[in-house]
């Protein structure tokens, strides 16, 4: 008997076909990933010869491609050169651009050394466009400032870092602690060491490089610190949680720097025992305000907010230890026991190891 049974593979559906724009976009993406600058530059140059509707991704991917080639000296000013004619382009074209195009922008300017436009980019577009920049955006400008030794410069982006909202980590914190290092300002050298500080995280190799050239170099020694008595420096730490004064600079002359090793208890090979820091009154108090705002949120009865009335005036309650386990939170139970002093006021700290100050590094 025959068989009829059809053997042939089905039929796939055809690819509708791609318009012209389209396809140059995907061109694109492959010369991106295959950073292929000429094959692009070729590209958009066909794609203006043909009065193709261009898009932001269109302006992007050209904008990155560009911006990658910054450090490379062969292709580095064609890139540039190319790549604020892009950018020009771009705006003529009434395309808005993205965080990501102004980054791109940005990283242009640094590749020759104009910070400036770099930063006064960044404020345009966000005057203009309403573009909110991330840590990412202000890099560039931050960073070329801190290799050219213009400390002020450096110091107003960070102002316009902040006041966007941004928190420094440790490469731009880094930065500013270089330049301000090989400037000679103490003082700012002094707070960036405690932004370090704050982070609660290892610093790197290179990092660790920064702080000992300060601390080893003469900029570091001829600072003029304060004078105080051990009493003062005592109060000081016991104030601010154990393991820092936070009275800046102490005393004059040069300062002796080891490098050493800590093992997994925090005991370094110098013999000293690494000790644990409370949290500051600062962030005491906001921590006291968090779990005073939840208590009275979820309190049914109301009646958290006349104990809190009554605990302030109460000044016998300073210093309490409270169990406020049990939360509840929506439709759950937080069991998880907290011990605390009382959130309710300024409390006072009693340690029990006396703390002494001395500078080591650790790798």
């Amino acid at each position: 008997m025959e068989n009829t049974t059809n053997h042939s593979r089905p039929n796939k559906k055809r690819k509708t076909g791609q318009n012209p724009e389209t396809t140059f976009l995907v061109n694109l993406q492959s010369c991106s990933k295959s950073k292929d600058l000429q094959t692009a530059i070729s590209l958009y140059e066909s794609a203006l010869s043909q009065n193709l509707r261009l898009s932001l991704h269109h302006f992007n991917a050209i904008l990155y491609l560009c911006s990658n080639f910054i450090t490379d000296p062969s292709s580095k000013d064609s890139a540039i050169d190319y790549g604020f004619r892009v950018f020009n382009h771009m705006l003529l074209s009434n395309v808005n651009p993205n965080e990501a195009s102004v980054t791109a922008v940005t990283r242009l300017a640094a590749g020759r050394k104009d910070g400036c436009y770099a930063f006064e980019l960044i404020k345009r577009m966000n005057k203009e466009f309403n573009i909110v920049p991330r840590l990412r955006t202000y890099d560039p400008a931050l960073f070329c400032f801190c290799e050219n030794l213009e400390a002020e410069k450096a110091y107003e982006v960070e102002e316009h870092m902040g006041l966007m909202g941004l928190s420094l980590e440790e490469p731009e914190i880094a930065a500013l602690l270089k330049v301000s290092s090989e400037t000679g300002r103490g003082e700012r050298v002094y707070g960036y060491l405690q932004k370090l500080r704050n982070g609660g995280g290892c610093a790197s190799e290179e990092t660790g490089r920064v702080i000992e050239d300060w601390f080893c170099g003469e900029k570091g020694s001829e600072v003029q610190g304060v004078s105080c008595d051990v009493g003062m420096l005592k109060e000081a730490i016991l104030k601010n949680g154990g393991g820092w004064h936070g009275m800046g600079w102490i005393g004059e002359g040069k300062w002796l720097v080891k490098r050493g090793i800590v093992d997994e208890i925090g005991k370094c090979c110098c013999g000293e025992q690494l000790c644990c820091v409370d949290t500051d009154d600062m962030e005491t108090e906001r921590f006291a305000q968090s779990i005073a705002g939840l208590a009275m949120e979820r309190e049914v009865k109301a009646n958290f907010r006349e104990f809190q009335n009554k605990c302030q005036m109460e000044q016998s309650f300073k210093g309490s230890v409270f169990d406020i386990g049990w939360i509840g939170w929506k439709n759950m139970v937080i069991m998880k026991l907290f011990w605390m002093e009382l959130i309710l006021g300024s409390t006072n700290r009693t340690l029990l190891r006396e703390d002494s100050a001395f500078l080591r590094l650790y790798t």
